[in-house]
């Protein structure tokens, strides 16, 4: 027998009152309008109960949207979307867990499962310094950003930004910019351009 969005809707409510009373949840019960003689009736209720429900082409059920709790979980749904979209765009660029775990805190297990998902090629050794060009390129990018944003590290939205505009490796541009950052001022004042000292180190 196929259901109904009612006997669906009413088969779900029921199973969660189900729970809340095998977990002794009595104030959500009661926020249900769940009395005493209700909550009986649900004690003898089985499975092949939640079955007949499918039957239903009406529910007994009052709904009302709390916008209050509704807008603070959309927005937190939508951060935690945002947030693992750029997860998963900083590891395509081949971003290294290192810099996963300072920006987000990810794991090496989850680090791992997304390059696999991903389908990112595995590292080897270490990535290959950008030319003299690209290293001056990708300083005057980093301190124009970081000109415009407080704290170290960058936002990661700004580190892919800037592997966008530059093309220069993900890994590349997180080991130059943390180096760079062990000079101290990003903020474009200093008279000495670190990206000079990091070809003559090599």
């Amino acid at each position: 027998m196929d259901g109904t969005k009612e006997s669906d809707l009413t088969t779900a409510v029921l199973m969660y009152a189900i729970r809340c009373l095998a977990e002794g949840d009595q104030s959500s019960l009661r926020n249900m309008n769940f009395g005493p003689r209700e909550i009986e009736v649900l004690r003898d209720m089985n499975l092949a109960d939640l079955y007949r429900v499918e039957s239903l082409r009406a529910h007994c059920l009052e709904i009302g949207l709390n916008r209050e709790v509704y807008w603070p979980m959309i927005e937190h749904l939508r951060r935690q979307r945002e947030s693992e979209e750029l997860q998963q765009g900083l590891i395509a660029a081949d971003a290294p867990l290192e810099m996963m775990q300072t920006l987000f805190g990810l794991g090496s297990r989850e680090y791992t499962r997304l390059r696999r998902m991903l389908t990112v090629e595995p590292s080897v050794g270490r990535p290959a310094e950008p030319d003299e060009a690209s290293t001056h390129t990708l300083w005057n990018t980093w301190i124009q950003r970081a000109s415009r944003v407080e704290g170290n590290p960058l936002p990661p939205t700004e580190y892919l930004a800037i592997h966008r505009e530059t093309g220069i490796s993900m890994r590349a541009i997180w080991n130059l910019t943390q180096r760079w950052n062990q000079y101290g001022d990003l903020t474009g004042r200093s008279s000495a351009d670190p990206s000079q000292r990091t070809c003559a180190d090599g």
